[in-house]
């Protein structure tokens, strides 16, 4: 169980780490554009750290920040950062959302999310799942009025979460000024419902690109949309 998950460029310990590494986290950070050569990047709820990672392996980004609350993911984060081949570039806080938007006086030209957001499921024994998992450690308010704080004025917000939240965010996201770009959405197989949207952010309005990403059209006989976006890193790809 306590083997380190395995990429092509680095690898990530999650032994410490509530919320495992997972699909959402690696389309995320293989979808998100660093087109616009990003200096600074901002990852809000690390966990493991992996999409911080992921930015190190895909931009020339110098300053590579990622911000985490519970303990004992923020110290596997560090862990992970250490240990990669970019650990120069890669740097962890320890602090709530809130501490971290008021304190710090940097801004970011991307800011990436993995939220935790089963606001709606059953609590279990586990808190530090529980933090991970439930929208209540960082409702989806918080997060894009800290968002809106801390990015740049041609900065990106790159998040993923269920899709039926989709309409719910970008209504939060417009009172702040933020505004969907790019929307992708993720299903399982052709026949199964939509089950994640990952949305691009800026303070420009443009007309929205919207993608569909079918991750398997059997078991462990994946598309060739979701081998060529995530193959940069999954070692069997």
């Amino acid at each position: 169980m306590n083997k380190p998950f395995k990429f092509k460029e680095f690898q990530v310990r999650q032994d410490q780490c509530a919320m495992k590494v997972g699909t959402d986290a690696v389309i995320l950070g293989a979808w998100t554009s660093v087109k616009q050569n990003p200096f600074a990047t901002l990852d809000i709820g690390a966990g493991t750290g992996i999409l911080s990672l992921m930015l190190a392996q895909r931009s020339s980004a110098e300053v590579i920040d990622a911000m985490e609350i519970d303990e004992n993911a923020y110290e596997q984060c560090v862990d992970n950062f250490e240990n990669a081949p970019w650990a120069d570039r890669l740097f962890c806080y320890h602090a709530a959302l809130e501490e971290f938007t008021e304190e710090i006086e940097d801004k970011y030209d991307l800011i990436i999310s993995n939220p935790p957001f089963y606001s709606e499921d059953f609590k279990t024994a586990d808190t530090s799942r529980d933090l991970a998992r439930f929208q209540d450690a960082m409702p989806f308010s918080h997060l894009i009025e800290s968002v809106a704080s801390l990015l740049v004025e041609d900065g990106i917000f790159s998040v993923v979460i269920p899709f039926k939240e989709e309409t719910n965010l970008i209504d939060l996201a417009s009172k702040v000024k933020l505004f969907p770009n790019r929307i992708l959405h993720v299903k399982g197989s052709p026949s199964s419902e939509i089950k994640r949207s990952l949305l691009e952010f800026s303070f420009r309005e443009s007309e929205i690109q919207k993608e569909e990403l079918i991750i398997e059209t059997a078991r462990h006989q994946y598309t060739e949309d979701y081998i060529n976006l995530t193959k940069d890193f999954y070692l069997k790809m």
